[in-house]
């Protein structure tokens, strides 16, 4: 006689997330600590020096946090209007800014006075940087303008006017220290020399831009405005290499990874988006409360951090990972090591007989082998087993089906035997993976008890509720199937069309078969 098959557990596919390393590596985050700003946030800045410390500029202040710390660890509020930009010196020890009232002013981190202030602009400053040599600061302003400032001297050193609308944004380049880009509103990007007195490139982003971002080896350029992102090759004059449209608002910041193999997107729609460098696909998303002014990461991606408009700053710190520290596991020597000796070596002429391991059955594989099925049902209708495993739940009913003694497992039960069956399918019925196996089921259910309906509140509202599912389910594939009959009907019209052919008379007086082509 043939030994009992066991079930086989069949696999359905999850519909949903594609479980990726950009995934693992972005969900690597902790829960993240929300800090309530006195307004918008409108620029994140990371020190680039141990211990990483980051620079908040909201309203008339700009906050300096610790890295893992929920309450400032120095203010700078010395603004006399509303404070738009702070960026740190490559060393992190000194700090720039740019406030509503054209002022750029100059911080030490271990001071809260100012230790230099430039005037010379107009109306509100909106960018500012450190160029490479770290004695000049680059500026632009909604006057149009962009100045180049001697940090020493306090002095202006030139000015830029070639922008025709506001300068929101720009960068200076960290290899060379006469070379910082900036864009405008006027939906231009230009690069600017401080050797000369005019710009030396400019390209057309087509939208006001919001953000622009030079990578680390200056040949690439990324200019964000409007919904697009754009990358722009600066090696070949600006040429652009990709148009990236993955936003459904407009894209206020951009940030780069540690390892510059990733770009992030920050926008109004709430939403920041990571690209692959080298495909300029989206390999990550987040999802956030309110839209998006300020997008950061610290060393090594440790920490993210994200302004939003209502004035809420959203930390994400990285998860730790803990070392399993492995017990070595002493093994114990096997039986041919006590017969013939630890230091034995096999000889031609043995010959090894390996025992075949023996397969210990499911327990519900060993009801359904005597024939229990009630008792295999139950223990599959488990909570642990159909919150965790709901497949093998589904497998079984679809064999107790196949046997025919579906309708005799499901029968006789009491009040909480028939609420477990029906948690499980009020929960799993929906779900398109499992609803072919579950609609039948609950059919069956249904004509079992509903002579009994009314004897337990609990129960009735339970089946109320399944059977309007069932009957919901049911019109939901109608649809589907009518839509996919239209859907064949009009496949099967174009390609009627396609080889139509009809029958003209020639100038003999013969038919004559013309195909006419759509």
């Amino acid at each position: 006689m043939a030994g009992y098959k066991p079930v086989a557990i069949q696999t359905y596919p999850i519909l949903g997330e594609k479980i990726t390393q950009d995934t693992l590596y972005w969900n690597n985050y902790k829960t993240p600590v929300q800090i309530k700003e006195f307004g918008a946030v409108s620029k994140v800045d990371f020190s680039p020096q141990p211990p990483y410390n980051y620079a908040v500029t909201a309203s008339s202040r700009i906050h300096i946090y610790g890295r893992y710390s929920q309450e400032p660890i120095k203010t700078f509020s010395r603004f006399k209007y509303t404070a738009y930009c702070a960026t740190f010196r490559q060393d992190g020890r000194l700090l720039v800014a740019g406030s509503e009232d054209g002022g750029v002013q100059l911080f030490d981190i271990s001071g809260r006075a100012p230790l230099r202030q430039f005037e010379g602009h107009t109306k509100a400053v909106h960018t500012v940087d450190f160029t490479a040599d770290k004695y000049h600061v680059v500026s632009g302003a909604d006057d149009y303008t962009v100045k180049l400032w001697d940090i020493p001297n306090s002095k202006e050193i030139l000015t830029f006017k070639e922008h025709s609308d506001y300068v929101r944004c720009g960068c200076a380049s960290k290899l060379n220290p006469d070379l910082f880009i900036t864009g405008s509103y006027d939906h231009t990007v230009k690069m600017f020399d401080a050797r000369t007195n005019t710009s030396v490139l400019s390209v057309e982003h087509g939208q006001p831009v919001e953000s622009v971002l030079l990578f680390p080896s200056g040949g690439l350029l990324v200019s964000a405005g409007g919904r697009y992102v754009k990358v722009w090759d600066m090696l070949k004059g600006g040429q652009l290499l990709v148009s990236l449209k993955n936003h459904h608002k407009t894209v206020t910041c951009l940030c780069l990874s540690s390892s510059g193999q990733r770009l992030l997107s920050g926008s109004l729609d709430r939403k920041v988006k990571v690209y692959s460098t080298t495909s300029y696909k989206v390999v990550h998303s987040f999802d956030y409360a309110a839209s998006i002014l300020s997008l950061a990461l610290a060393h090594e991606d440790e920490t993210i951090v994200v302004g939003m408009t209502n004035g809420i700053l959203s930390v994400k710190h990285r998860k730790s990972e803990a070392k399993k520290e492995s017990i070595p596991r002493r093994r114990r020597p096997v039986y041919r090591t006590f017969i013939k000796g630890k230091n034995y070596m096999k000889q031609r002429d043995d010959i090894l007989i390996n025992r075949p391991a023996k397969k210990h059955l499911e327990l519900y594989d060993r009801d359904l082998k005597h024939f229990r099925i009630s008792k295999a049902l139950d223990r599959v209708l488990d909570p642990t087993c159909t919150i965790k495993t709901p497949e093998i739940t589904v497998s079984i009913i679809k064999e107790l089906n196949r046997r025919g003694v579906l309708a005799n497992a499901l029968a006789g039960r009491d009040e909480k035997e028939i609420s477990h069956v029906l948690n499980f399918l009020i929960r799993h019925l929906s779900q398109p993976r499992f609803a072919p196996v579950l609609i039948n089921a609950a059919e069956i259910i249904i004509d079992i008890y509903l002579p009994v309906i009314g004897q337990s509140p609990v129960v009735d509202k339970k089946f109320l509720l399944l059977q309007g599912l069932v009957e919901k389910e049911i019109d939901y594939q109608r649809e589907l199937l009518e839509t996919l009959g239209m859907m064949d009907m009009l496949f099967a019209t174009m390609r009627r069309k396609e080889g139509t052919s009809v029958l003209e008379h020639t100038s003999d007086g013969f038919p004559e078969n013309k195909k006419i082509e759509s």
